[in-house]
């Protein structure tokens, strides 16, 4: 597939939005479907992009594929990441988009930003035991699982957690 990855634009803020809370959505992973506070979430990605980087997947043609959060160091969007650690989060990719390679090519992207910035250790990822596609792309780009360092969010809400080492 002909596609790049590159800062989000202010106009794709809204399709973006809508990507990523379909996608949650599509695949079950909201304990409340569409009523789930989450949603307000994955729908604010120009909050995102005012308070770290959103990147996008687009084709050949300049559509929308999908996209992610990275988080470079701390601040608001960071969840597990150490002091010397970057983070992704809020992978997603349009269903048409799908096994076509625009999700690796996100998670690569988020992977270069945090090589290219020095003084990362690694970079690290939180995500639901039902994400197993996303679980083999990580895998397959020699991210571990790290089970130490899950989590809960919520209550009942188990996040498993990934990291590479840079």
């Amino acid at each position: 597939m002909d596609l790049s990855i590159r800062r989000i634009r202010p106009s794709q803020y809204a399709a973006l939005g809508e990507i990523t809370a379909e996608a949650y959505l599509r695949d079950g992973l909201l304990d409340f479907g569409a009523d789930d506070p989450y949603l307000e979430k994955l729908r604010a990605v120009g909050q995102r992009a005012a308070e770290t980087e959103v990147l996008v997947a687009v084709d050949g043609d300049g559509r929308l594929l999908g996209g992610v959060t990275y988080v470079a160091s701390g601040g608001p969007w960071a969840d597990v990441a150490t002091a010397d650690e970057a983070e992704f989060r809020m992978l997603a990719v349009s269903p048409e988009a799908r096994g076509r390679g625009a999700g690796e090519a996100l998670v690569r992207a988020c992977v270069d930003r945090a090589s290219a910035a020095g003084g990362r250790s690694g970079i690290v990822l939180s995500t639901q035991p039902a994400m197993r596609g996303a679980h083999r792309i990580y895998e397959r780009l020699g991210f571990v699982r790290t089970p130490e360092r899950d989590w809960n969010p919520l209550p009942a809400l188990r996040l498993l957690t990934y990291r590479l080492a840079l």
